[in-house]
Protein backbone atom coordinates (compact mmCIF):
# COMPACT_ATOMS: atom_id res chain seq x y z
CA UNK A 1 0.00 0.00 0.00
CA UNK A 2 1.65 3.20 -1.23
CA UNK A 3 0.55 5.35 1.69
CA UNK A 4 1.31 2.81 4.41
CA UNK A 5 3.58 4.14 7.17
CA UNK A 6 7.19 3.08 7.24
CA UNK A 7 8.80 1.86 10.42
CA UNK A 8 12.54 2.58 10.57
CA UNK A 9 14.21 0.41 13.20
CA UNK A 10 17.55 1.71 14.45
CA UNK A 11 19.96 -0.51 16.37
CA UNK A 12 23.62 -0.68 17.24
CA UNK A 13 25.95 -3.69 17.56
CA UNK A 14 25.91 -5.57 20.85
CA UNK A 15 29.12 -6.04 22.82
CA UNK A 16 29.14 -9.67 21.67
CA UNK A 17 28.96 -8.62 18.01
CA UNK A 18 31.78 -6.13 18.55
CA UNK A 19 33.91 -8.88 20.12
CA UNK A 20 33.33 -11.14 17.11
CA UNK A 21 34.12 -8.29 14.72
CA UNK A 22 37.39 -7.68 16.50
CA UNK A 23 38.53 -11.28 17.01
CA UNK A 24 36.93 -13.09 14.08
CA UNK A 25 35.34 -16.05 15.85
CA UNK A 26 33.65 -16.79 19.14
CA UNK A 27 36.50 -19.11 20.12
CA UNK A 28 39.15 -16.46 19.58
CA UNK A 29 37.10 -13.89 21.49
CA UNK A 30 36.59 -16.34 24.35
CA UNK A 31 40.32 -17.14 24.45
CA UNK A 32 41.20 -13.43 24.53
CA UNK A 33 38.86 -12.76 27.47
CA UNK A 34 39.82 -15.92 29.37
CA UNK A 35 43.49 -14.96 29.12
CA UNK A 36 42.59 -11.81 31.03
CA UNK A 37 40.46 -13.46 33.66
CA UNK A 38 37.19 -12.50 31.99
CA UNK A 39 34.30 -14.44 30.49
CA UNK A 40 32.36 -14.12 27.26
CA UNK A 41 29.25 -15.60 28.85
CA UNK A 42 27.68 -12.34 29.98
CA UNK A 43 28.12 -10.64 26.60
CA UNK A 44 26.69 -13.70 24.86
CA UNK A 45 23.69 -13.84 27.20
CA UNK A 46 22.89 -10.16 26.71
CA UNK A 47 23.23 -10.59 22.96
CA UNK A 48 20.74 -13.45 23.02
CA UNK A 49 18.28 -11.35 25.01
CA UNK A 50 18.65 -8.45 22.59
CA UNK A 51 18.22 -10.71 19.56
CA UNK A 52 15.01 -12.18 20.99
CA UNK A 53 13.56 -8.71 21.57
CA UNK A 54 14.67 -7.61 18.10
CA UNK A 55 12.71 -10.47 16.57
CA UNK A 56 9.66 -9.58 18.66
CA UNK A 57 9.80 -5.99 17.42
CA UNK A 58 10.12 -7.02 13.78
CA UNK A 59 7.14 -9.40 14.09
CA UNK A 60 5.01 -6.63 15.60
CA UNK A 61 5.08 -4.41 12.49
CA UNK A 62 1.61 -4.35 10.84
CA UNK A 63 1.48 -6.40 7.66
CA UNK A 64 0.50 -3.45 5.46
CA UNK A 65 3.40 -1.31 6.69
CA UNK A 66 6.78 -0.90 5.11
CA UNK A 67 9.79 -1.41 7.34
CA UNK A 68 13.55 -1.21 7.26
CA UNK A 69 16.35 -1.66 9.75
CA UNK A 70 19.51 0.45 9.87
CA UNK A 71 22.61 0.46 12.04
CA UNK A 72 23.66 3.52 14.01
CA UNK A 73 26.71 3.89 11.78
CA UNK A 74 24.45 4.39 8.74
CA UNK A 75 22.46 7.30 10.14
CA UNK A 76 24.44 10.01 8.36
CA UNK A 77 23.73 8.33 4.99
CA UNK A 78 20.11 7.30 5.49
CA UNK A 79 17.27 9.39 4.03
CA UNK A 80 14.33 9.63 6.43
CA UNK A 81 10.88 10.26 5.00
CA UNK A 82 8.62 12.88 6.64
CA UNK A 83 6.03 10.31 7.76
CA UNK A 84 8.50 7.71 9.06
CA UNK A 85 7.98 6.30 12.54
CA UNK A 86 11.43 5.74 13.99
CA UNK A 87 12.00 2.98 16.54
CA UNK A 88 15.22 2.94 18.58
CA UNK A 89 15.92 -0.44 20.18
CA UNK A 90 18.81 -0.21 22.61
CA UNK A 91 20.41 2.15 25.09
CA UNK A 92 19.26 5.69 25.81
CA UNK A 93 22.24 7.01 23.86
CA UNK A 94 20.87 5.52 20.65
CA UNK A 95 17.99 8.02 20.71
CA UNK A 96 20.46 10.87 21.11
CA UNK A 97 22.55 9.50 18.24
CA UNK A 98 19.66 9.62 15.78
CA UNK A 99 17.88 12.79 16.95
CA UNK A 100 19.95 15.23 14.89
CA UNK A 101 19.12 13.42 11.65
CA UNK A 102 15.35 13.83 12.09
CA UNK A 103 12.95 16.65 11.30
CA UNK A 104 9.75 16.09 13.24
CA UNK A 105 9.38 12.32 12.88
CA UNK A 106 7.99 10.50 15.93
CA UNK A 107 10.53 8.37 17.81
CA UNK A 108 9.66 5.34 19.93
CA UNK A 109 12.38 4.28 22.37
CA UNK A 110 12.35 0.57 23.25
CA UNK A 111 14.39 -0.84 26.13
CA UNK A 112 15.43 -4.44 25.36
CA UNK A 113 17.31 -5.00 28.63
CA UNK A 114 15.61 -2.92 31.36
CA UNK A 115 17.84 -4.29 34.13
CA UNK A 116 20.86 -2.79 32.34
CA UNK A 117 19.62 0.38 30.62
CA UNK A 118 18.13 3.27 32.61
CA UNK A 119 15.31 3.93 30.17
CA UNK A 120 15.35 7.74 30.30
CA UNK A 121 14.77 7.90 26.54
CA UNK A 122 13.96 4.26 25.77
CA UNK A 123 10.88 4.31 27.96
CA UNK A 124 8.86 1.45 26.45
CA UNK A 125 9.07 -2.33 26.41
CA UNK A 126 9.37 -4.25 23.11
CA UNK A 127 6.25 -6.32 23.90
CA UNK A 128 4.17 -3.16 23.42
CA UNK A 129 5.58 -2.41 19.97
CA UNK A 130 2.40 -3.13 17.99
CA UNK A 131 0.26 -0.82 20.13
CA UNK A 132 2.94 1.87 20.16
CA UNK A 133 3.23 1.89 16.37
CA UNK A 134 -0.52 2.31 15.97
CA UNK A 135 -0.60 5.06 18.61
CA UNK A 136 2.18 6.92 16.80
CA UNK A 137 0.58 6.51 13.38
CA UNK A 138 -2.89 7.62 14.45
CA UNK A 139 -1.76 10.49 16.66
CA UNK A 140 -3.32 8.90 19.73
CA UNK A 141 -0.01 8.66 21.56
CA UNK A 142 1.30 11.64 23.53
CA UNK A 143 4.67 12.96 22.42
CA UNK A 144 7.21 15.03 24.31
CA UNK A 145 8.75 17.78 22.16
CA UNK A 146 12.24 17.61 23.65
CA UNK A 147 14.38 20.68 23.16
CA UNK A 148 17.55 20.29 21.11
CA UNK A 149 20.64 22.49 20.99
CA UNK A 150 22.11 23.96 17.83
CA UNK A 151 25.57 25.36 17.16
CA UNK A 152 25.75 27.74 14.16
CA UNK A 153 29.17 28.70 12.80
CA UNK A 154 29.68 32.02 11.08
CA UNK A 155 30.33 30.19 7.78
CA UNK A 156 26.85 28.64 7.84
CA UNK A 157 27.70 25.17 9.16
CA UNK A 158 25.34 23.81 11.80
CA UNK A 159 25.35 21.03 14.34
CA UNK A 160 22.27 19.88 16.26
CA UNK A 161 22.21 17.58 19.27
CA UNK A 162 19.87 16.25 21.90
CA UNK A 163 22.07 16.20 25.00
CA UNK A 164 24.86 18.75 24.80
CA UNK A 165 27.25 20.66 22.58
CA UNK A 166 30.95 20.57 23.49
CA UNK A 167 33.28 23.40 22.47
CA UNK A 168 36.98 22.97 23.09
CA UNK A 169 40.29 21.58 21.89
CA UNK A 170 40.54 18.15 20.28
CA UNK A 171 43.44 17.21 22.56
CA UNK A 172 44.06 17.79 26.25
CA UNK A 173 45.45 21.25 25.58
CA UNK A 174 43.67 24.27 27.00
CA UNK A 175 40.84 25.73 24.97
CA UNK A 176 41.28 29.47 24.35
CA UNK A 177 38.40 31.66 23.27
CA UNK A 178 36.23 34.66 24.08
CA UNK A 179 32.80 33.95 25.56
CA UNK A 180 29.90 36.39 25.19
CA UNK A 181 26.53 36.09 26.91
CA UNK A 182 23.80 38.53 27.98
CA UNK A 183 25.90 41.60 27.26
CA UNK A 184 29.06 40.39 28.97
CA UNK A 185 32.26 39.10 27.39
CA UNK A 186 35.44 37.49 28.71
CA UNK A 187 38.58 35.85 27.36
CA UNK A 188 39.02 32.42 28.86
CA UNK A 189 41.33 29.44 28.99
CA UNK A 190 39.66 26.22 30.12
CA UNK A 191 39.06 22.55 29.44
CA UNK A 192 36.27 23.60 27.11
CA UNK A 193 32.59 24.04 27.80
CA UNK A 194 29.31 22.23 27.33
CA UNK A 195 25.89 23.66 26.53
CA UNK A 196 23.24 21.19 27.64
CA UNK A 197 19.55 20.66 27.02
CA UNK A 198 17.09 19.48 29.63
CA UNK A 199 17.53 15.95 28.29
CA UNK A 200 21.29 16.28 28.65
CA UNK A 201 20.81 17.59 32.19
CA UNK A 202 20.56 13.96 33.31
CA UNK A 203 24.03 13.16 31.97
CA UNK A 204 27.28 15.08 31.52
CA UNK A 205 25.77 18.37 32.68
CA UNK A 206 24.49 16.75 35.85
CA UNK A 207 27.98 15.47 36.63
CA UNK A 208 29.53 18.93 36.20
CA UNK A 209 26.64 20.50 38.13
CA UNK A 210 27.25 18.21 41.10
CA UNK A 211 31.05 18.39 41.06
CA UNK A 212 30.94 22.21 41.04
CA UNK A 213 28.20 22.39 43.68
CA UNK A 214 26.34 24.61 41.25
CA UNK A 215 23.14 26.37 42.30
CA UNK A 216 22.08 26.89 38.67
CA UNK A 217 18.68 25.40 37.94
CA UNK A 218 18.96 22.76 35.23
CA UNK A 219 16.26 23.00 32.53
CA UNK A 220 13.55 20.40 31.99
CA UNK A 221 13.47 18.25 28.82
CA UNK A 222 10.83 20.34 27.03
CA UNK A 223 11.90 23.78 28.29
CA UNK A 224 13.11 25.99 25.41
CA UNK A 225 16.33 26.91 27.18
CA UNK A 226 19.77 25.44 27.73
CA UNK A 227 22.38 25.52 30.50
CA UNK A 228 26.08 26.12 29.88
CA UNK A 229 29.06 25.23 32.05
CA UNK A 230 32.71 26.15 31.56
CA UNK A 231 34.99 23.31 32.58
CA UNK A 232 37.96 24.17 34.78
CA UNK A 233 38.36 27.85 33.81
CA UNK A 234 41.88 29.15 34.48
CA UNK A 235 42.42 32.66 35.94
CA UNK A 236 45.48 34.42 34.58
CA UNK A 237 46.74 37.86 33.64
CA UNK A 238 44.92 37.52 30.30
CA UNK A 239 41.95 35.28 31.12
CA UNK A 240 39.08 35.40 33.61
CA UNK A 241 36.63 33.12 35.35
CA UNK A 242 33.53 35.26 35.83
CA UNK A 243 31.30 33.79 33.11
CA UNK A 244 31.27 30.11 33.99
CA UNK A 245 27.60 29.04 33.94
CA UNK A 246 24.19 30.31 32.97
CA UNK A 247 21.04 29.83 30.91
CA UNK A 248 20.73 30.20 27.15
CA UNK A 249 17.49 30.82 25.27
CA UNK A 250 16.41 32.06 21.84
CA UNK A 251 16.88 35.71 22.87
CA UNK A 252 20.17 35.28 24.72
CA UNK A 253 22.33 32.85 22.78
CA UNK A 254 25.91 32.03 23.67
CA UNK A 255 28.63 33.31 21.33
CA UNK A 256 32.11 31.83 21.36
CA UNK A 257 35.03 33.21 19.32
CA UNK A 258 37.90 30.78 18.91
CA UNK A 259 41.53 31.56 19.71
CA UNK A 260 42.57 27.96 19.06
CA UNK A 261 44.56 26.38 16.26
CA UNK A 262 43.11 23.97 13.72
CA UNK A 263 42.32 21.49 16.50
CA UNK A 264 39.52 23.59 17.95
CA UNK A 265 36.36 21.48 17.64
CA UNK A 266 32.63 21.47 18.26
CA UNK A 267 30.80 18.17 18.62
CA UNK A 268 27.50 16.96 20.02
CA UNK A 269 26.30 14.13 22.24
CA UNK A 270 29.82 12.79 22.78
CA UNK A 271 30.33 11.82 19.12
CA UNK A 272 33.80 13.26 18.52
CA UNK A 273 34.08 11.81 15.00
CA UNK A 274 31.18 13.98 13.80
CA UNK A 275 32.49 17.44 14.57
CA UNK A 276 32.87 20.96 13.24
CA UNK A 277 36.33 22.49 13.04
CA UNK A 278 36.62 25.64 15.15
CA UNK A 279 39.86 27.43 14.31
CA UNK A 280 41.24 30.82 15.27
CA UNK A 281 38.88 33.70 14.50
CA UNK A 282 35.76 31.61 13.90
CA UNK A 283 32.57 32.40 15.80
CA UNK A 284 29.78 30.08 16.88
CA UNK A 285 26.36 30.92 18.28
CA UNK A 286 24.72 28.26 20.44
CA UNK A 287 21.05 28.22 21.42
CA UNK A 288 17.89 26.12 21.29
CA UNK A 289 17.21 24.58 17.88
CA UNK A 290 13.96 25.19 16.05
CA UNK A 291 13.56 21.44 15.60
CA UNK A 292 12.59 19.25 18.54
CA UNK A 293 12.80 15.52 19.14
CA UNK A 294 9.24 14.20 19.15
CA UNK A 295 9.54 11.29 21.57
CA UNK A 296 6.54 9.08 22.21
CA UNK A 297 5.94 9.42 25.94
CA UNK A 298 5.37 6.57 28.36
Amino acid sequence: MANAPRMVLVTRPTDYQLLLARHGTRGQAEFFLNSRGQSIDEAETLHARFTAELQNVQRAVPVAWRSTRIDRSDLDRFVFEPEDIVVALGQDGLVANLAKYLDGQIVIGLNPIPDRYDGVLVQHTPRDTADLLIAAATGEGRTDARTMAEARLDDGQKLRCLNEVFVGHASHQSARYTIEHAGHAERQSSSGMIVATGTGATGWARSIHQCCNSALELPGPVEPRLAYFVREPWPSIATGTDIIEGHVDARHTLRITSEMDEQGVIFGDGIESDHLLFGYGQCVDIGPAQQTLNLLAA
